[in-house]
């Protein structure tokens, strides 16, 4: 008789094999020079994260992270429905950290202290906590057991805006608070903070080990260097590689920038130009829809692969860095599509990737999960199912079509 652990594991193994051939597509890209046509292929796990006790829901979760034990942070904004809250469901702490199992191992938080909107999180060499908030102008460093608020950047309630509002238009030029944040990185040979700021602000502004502001860059715009002003754009993410290079998610204009620690802008990678000016459902032309590049992760063991969510599309891009100096890493594939499902995205938000290569999504609005993706070797097959719904959908071309 197998254990109950063979068992699932059994049941997990079928059940990720019969349901992923769409976790898993080709886009473009030259077979040889890129890898022979080999993808890493991701697979749901369905059973990731465990039910939460104490008949908590979590709300939108708005950041995802991971810490140098692999455990997962999910801070989500506490936003119970009617219908849930009637049901007798009860908010769920704004920070909680999840073991590989999907267990909780810790749940803090008064939301009352944190920033407003929590938005994007980080966790630092020394296994600190680092959480914006995209409805303030501040962001916080907590020690990792949540018992300390060991550094607070900025205001709670008062922003980098006229008259000290929240949201555009931002001023982009104060040093001491910010205007909604989106996200973190701290630099581990330096302990310098860079902040994406924001929802408001259009700039990358970076901060020393104990808040004093160094320097910044960026503005509102769509030339280089320059980030989107309109519909939702602005910086969304700021994520340092191994290299200490910055990718910074350019929302609205449907792009990462790279950044040396400096400023100085090192390479543009488009993501599906017009995806953040897409018609909607109805076919009405000029909707600002929510762009193509909100964050972005790196694969371990030599970053080889870029990982991108693209939340106008409801999908996670793969992309390739191993290319000559001054190309365009291409988009090698691609999974996910919009729905509920275990695989599927409602409003993909936030990505993070531990030692093991396991992949985390995030999902807002609609979406108010956590999702567990799996690697599971690669592939080859030219699969140009994924991304149908996609007004910018381009399959592989048919190479029978035309021969005689």
């Amino acid at each position: 008789m197998q254990s109950s652990k063979s068992l699932r594991a059994a049941i997990l193994s079928t059940a990720l094999i019969a349901s992923f051939g769409l976790a898993t597509t080709a886009y473009s890209g030259d077979d040889h020079r890129h890898g022979g046509g080999k993808i890493p292929r991701y697979v749901v796990d369905p059973y990731w994260p465990k039910p939460l006790p104490n008949r908590w829901v979590t709300g939108e979760v708005g950041g995802i992270c991971i810490d140098r034990q692999d455990h997962v942070f999910g801070i989500n904004r506490r936003n119970v429905t009617t219908l849930e809250a009637r049901v007798g469901k009860i908010a769920a702490p704004p920070v909680i950290e999840y073991d590989q199992a999907g267990g909780v191992v810790n749940a803090w938080g008064d939301p009352s202290v944190l920033p407003n909107a929590i938005h994007g999180c980080f966790v630092d060499h020394k296994n600190n906590l680092w959480i914006a908030g995209s409805g303030g102008g501040m962001v916080q460093k907590w020690s990792h057991d949540g018992k300390s608020l060991l550094l607070q950047i900025g205001n709670r309630t008062v922003c980098d805006g006229v008259g000290g509002a929240c949201g555009e238009p931002g001023l982009n030029s104060s040093t001491e608070t910010l205007n909604n944040p989106a996200d973190i990185a701290v630099d581990p040979l330096t302990d310098e903070v860079y902040i994406a700021d924001g929802y408001g602000n259009h700039r990358v502004v970076v901060f020393d080990a104990n808040g004093k502001y160094l320097r910044q860059w960026g503005s509102a715009g769509t030339d280089p260097g320059q980030f989107a002003f309109v519909g939702g754009g602005h910086p969304h993410c700021v994520v340092m590689s191994e290299e200490g290079l910055l990718y910074v998610c350019d929302r609205g204009n449907d792009r990462i920038q790279v950044f040396d620690k400096k400023g100085t802008l090192v390479s543009i990678i488009p993501v599906k130009p017009g995806t953040g000016n897409v018609p909607a459902p109805d076919g009405t032309p000029g909707r600002m829809a929510v762009g193509s590049a909100l964050d972005v992760a790196f694969s371990p063991k030599g970053q080889r692969y870029l990982l991108n969510v693209d939340t106008g599309n409801e999908v996670l891009w793969i992309l390739d860095r191993n290319v000559r100096g001054g190309e365009i890493p291409p988009i090698l594939g691609g999974f996910g599509s919009q729905g509920h499902n275990a695989g599927n995205f409602t409003l993909l938000h936030m990505i993070a990737v531990d030692s093991k290569g396991n992949l985390y999504t995030s999902e807002t609005v609609d979406g108010r999960r956590l999702q567990k993706f799996v690697p599971m070797g690669k592939v080859s097959k030219r699969d140009t199912q994924t991304y149908m719904g996609s007004p910018h959908y381009e399959p592989f071309p048919d190479p029978e079509k035309g021969r005689k």
